[in-house]
C-alpha cells in the first residue's frame, strides 16, 4: 500500500524507515497496544478481529484518499517493524495534524533506546508533514504520567504550549495532559 498524497512509499533516516501501515504488522501492534494501554485513548482491549476490521475499513481507504483524515505508517529499524504512528486528525485547511507514535514495549523498557527510536520517528515524520505534505502544525496531548517521553518531545523541537488538569481518568486517577507543538516556521529554522 502506498499513501496516493505522497510520492515515494519509504522515508528513511539512517536504519530507521518509515512505511504506509502494513497489514503484516496488525497483530503486534494490537498486542503492544493492548500491553500500553494505560498511555493510549483506548478504553479496552482490542481483539484480533476489531484490529483487522480497522485496519480494513479505516485505515485502508485512506491510502487512496487526496487529503486522507490520518496517514499511519509502521515504524522500521533494519527493516522490522519496531512501532508505528502517524499523522491523526489531520486539518488540511488549517494545515494541522497530531501525532500518534507508539513502541514495541520491549524497546520502551530502555531509555536510551527509546531516546533514540522516538527521535528518529519525529525526525523522519517532521519531514513527511513539513516538506511532503505542507502541514503548518503538528501537535501532541500526552498524559502526564510520561516524563521522559515528554522531555524526548522537547528535545525534538516540541514546545509545551498547555495543560489540561485533571483531564484523563487513568487506573482510577485524574491526570493531566499536556499539549506541545512544533510548527513549520521551527522545522525549517
Amino acid at each position: 500500500m502506498q499513501y496516493k498524497i505522497l510520492h515515494k512509499n519509504l522515508y528513511y533516516l539512517n536504519d530507521y524507515a518509515l512505511i504506509p501501515y502494513r497489514e503484516e504488522d496488525l497483530f503486534k501492534i494490537r498486542r503492544w497496544r493492548n500491553e500500553q494501554i494505560n498511555i493510549l485513548r483506548q478504553k479496552k482491549p482490542l481483539t484480533e478481529k476489531e484490529q483487522k476490521k480497522y485496519f480494513e475499513e479505516i485505515v485502508s481507504p485512506t491510502f487512496n484518499q487526496n487529503k486522507p483524515p490520518m496517514m499511519l505508517f509502521s515504524f522500521l529499524k533494519n527493516e522490522h517493524c519496531i512501532g508505528y504512528g502517524g499523522l491523526v486528525y489531520i486539518d488540511w485547511e488549517a494545515g494541522r495534524a497530531e501525532v500518534s507514535f507508539l513502541l514495541d514495549p520491549q524497546r520502551v523498557r530502555n531509555s536510551e533506546q527509546y531516546k533514540k527510536d522516538f527521535s528518529a520517528f519525529l525526525t523522519i515524520l517532521k519531514q513527511i508533514a513539513f516538506t511532503k505534505l505542507k502541514l503548518n502544525r503538528l501537535f501532541t496531548e500526552t498524559f502526564d504520567l510520561r516524563p521522559f517521553h515528554i522531555s524526548v518531545l522537547e528535545k525534538n523541537g516540541f514546545i509545551l504550549e498547555g495543560r489540561m488538569r485533571e483531564h484523563v481518568k487513568i487506573k482510577g486517577r485524574l491526570v493531566d495532559s499536556l499539549i506541545h507543538a512544533v510548527l513549520r516556521s521551527d522545522y525549517e529554522a
